[in-house]
């Protein structure tokens, strides 16, 4: 029997499902610099990816079981399919984590057996216990999944998860695979599976779901009641079409409502013990993080981590915060890790205060790296009097996520006005070390730099995304710049923030393109696609939503 934990396990899926949200592709310093930011904010296992998709995927599991898989850290999970190939990559590629697991997969609704993979219920009964079986020869923790669970007949269902349980899973993942079932639907098939299914004590009962109908979140609440005891979210719930359970509504509604779910989990309703290992403080941070490495711009009324989510502009609901926050707010600010605090860090400040308040925000930042957002901060603090612990995270964000500077933005001139015609001087780095300048003009101003900045790059392609947004209030605000290009089917993100939105849009700009350089030169060198391109090697891979 496996003891059933008395507090519910956070699987986070942001390195596999969240980077198949359609435009997100992060190379293997992006991701490992995710998996650090999970591990600080206590995820209790990591998926980091896809290893037999491709080599990137491969290398960044690798990396990541290395770095972050340490005794001390997350279990490290790698996805596969029911194949001995799929099982193979993922066990080699965890190698170096101290704790792993494998999560194998078959879909089992009659959907998806007839069209997808032609087989008959009859085979997924015999795959399913030879591959969890050979997935244990690698690792003792393996997970299996049932694919679309959410639409398979029950009675297969429990047949299918009995076998894997016989053959060694550990843990078994009941997946929303199309995010179509509603609450009270999703908590009465986990408690079918608890009745029916006879050896599930042997196993933790995990369950995954998509979006689709905005009822991810409120499905696995309801799972949890009746004996879920493993939810698999992403950060900011990014993923598959309309995304995934939010890792960061999931932990703060067992936060804020454990009184109610405590009975749930077996204990006293009284307990302020807390039902996860999440440190709620590290979200706020882990969220920005995702969202600029991602170029997946949260949108300001999301559930938690939205810039409105703790703004209060009706005159009844400001005079109520005032006189006691509680009023109208059921968390506070603080408890996801956000502060209002002003810095007193000014332009004569140096080094070490810099990475003392730094340090006090939860960056760990190499010496390169500090020196760089140092110089960025002497260069803001001559600009705003007022400098926040806001202004500070989109500094450091900004930094630690770059790409190579294979191009880089050495000045841009902008002339517009009304009746003028919009003008962008740019001079920009090549990699070669040339310096070259362009002229265009443009509809607008970021138009016109945008047409002289690819006269230079001279790399055909399209502008899907340009958002904006402020850090802070005030006419003095950093914004932040996010881009999204499309070069032959793929998307490449840039990002980057100054007090100056035409120098933000350059630099997002060139971030985007430096990317897009990047693929193809090691596409031209290589002969075939980078490595985080899942479909080149493998034109058949499906991956479970």
């Amino acid at each position: 029997m496996t003891k059933q934990p008395d507090r519910i396990i956070i699987f986070d899926t942001t390195l596999r499902d969240g980077e198949q949200s359609p435009g997100v592709s992060l190379n293997v310093e992006e991701k490992l610099t995710i998996a650090k930011a999970l591990a600080k904010l206590g995820v209790d296992v990591i998926e980091a990816g896809f290893p037999h998709a491709s080599r990137g995927d491969f290398a960044a599991v690798q990396k990541i079981a290395e770095v972050v898989g340490t005794e001390n850290g997350p279990v490290i999970c790698a996805l596969a399919r029911a194949t001995k190939q799929d099982i193979k990559s993922a066990g080699e590629a965890l190698k170096p984590a101290c704790k792993s697991r494998i999560h194998t997969f078959i879909a089992t609704s009659d959907i998806h057996l007839q069209y997808k993979l032609k087989k008959t219920r009859k085979e997924i009964l015999e795959i399913v216990p030879e591959m969890v079986a050979y997935a244990k020869t690698f690792t003792p923790d393996v997970e299996f999944s049932a694919e679309d669970a959410g639409r398979t007949d029950p009675e297969f269902l429990y047949q299918v998860l009995e076998l894997a349980i016989e053959a060694g899973a550990t843990t078994v993942n009941i997946p929303d695979t199309v995010g179509y079932t509603v609450p009270s639907e999703f908590g009465a098939l986990i408690k079918g599976i608890k009745e029916n299914v006879r050896n599930i004590d042997k196993a933790i009962i995990s369950v995954h779901g998509h979006n689709d109908l905005g009822l991810a979140v409120a499905n696995f609440l309801e799972a949890i009641k009746n004996g879920a005891r493993q939810v698999e979210c992403t950060i900011n719930g990014i993923g598959e079409r309309a995304g995934n359970a939010a890792l960061e509504e999931l932990v703060m509604a067992l936060h804020v409502r454990r009184q109610y779910f405590n009975p749930y989990l077996g204990r006293p309703a009284d307990s302020t013990e807390p039902l996860t290992n999440i440190d709620t403080k590290q979200i706020y941070k882990t969220s920005r993080l995702v969202s600029s490495l991602t170029g997946m711009v949260v949108q300001p009324n999301k559930a938690i981590v939205g810039a409105n989510a703790f703004a209060h502009q009706s005159g009844i609901h400001q005079d109520g915060v005032l006189k006691n926050p509680l009023t109208y707010e059921i968390m506070s600010a603080e408890s996801i890790g956000l502060t209002s605090n002003q810095i007193v860090l000014g332009k004569l400040s140096g080094r070490n205060a810099f990475r003392t308040r730094l340090q006090e925000l939860g960056f760990e930042l190499s010496e390169e790296e500090l020196n760089k957002a140092f110089i960025r901060f002497k260069e803001l603090a001559d600009k705003k009097k007022e400098i926040t612990d806001w202004d500070l995270e989109a500094i450091v964000s900004d930094e630690i996520q770059q790409p190579p500077e294979l191009y880089r933005l050495e000045l841009v001139q902008v002339s517009c006005g009304e009746p003028a015609v919009p003008t962008a001087t740019v001079t920009v780095r090549t990699p070669e070390g040339k310096d070259v300048t362009s002229v265009a003009i443009g509809t607008g101003p970021v138009d016109a730099v945008y047409k002289a900045i690819s006269q230079v790059v001279n790399i055909p392609s399209e502008l899907v995304e340009y958002s904006v947004k402020s850090v802070t209030a005030g006419i003095d605000a950093m914004g932040e710049v996010t881009v999204r290009l499309r070069h032959q089917g793929k998307n490449y993100s840039g990002y980057a923030a100054n007090t100056d939105i035409i120098v933000a849009s350059a630099r997002a700009y060139i971030a985007a393109l430096n990317r897009l350089y990047a693929v193809t030169v090691g596409r031209h060198h290589n002969g075939h696609d980078n490595n985080n391109d899942k479909t080149a090697q493998h034109a058949n891979l499906v991956t479970p939503a």
